[in-house]
């Protein structure tokens, strides 16, 4: 019996090696996994104040995305 491979989707929280975290954007040729997240100090705010806090991002290529386990969905 063939089992279906994992279709990577937008906020899903991944494993990857010793990685986990949430689905943060995917492209043809990649996607990125959210690993931390923290607020922005207050005066980094006065230069980009639409964005409030700092994204620790990982870049999973395509060709090891066999490799990401499913956890969940927000």
């Amino acid at each position: 019996m063939m089992v279906d491979s994992y279709e990577p989707q937008l906020n899903d929280y991944v494993q990857w090696r010793n990685l986990e975290g949430w689905v943060y954007f995917i492209c043809e040729d990649y996607l990125t996994i959210e690993i931390a997240v923290r607020d922005k100090d207050p005066d980094d705010l006065d230069y980009v104040p639409f964005h409030r806090k700092h994204h620790c991002l990982i870049v999973c290529y395509t060709q090891f995305w066999n490799e990401l386990i499913y956890v969940k969905s927000r």
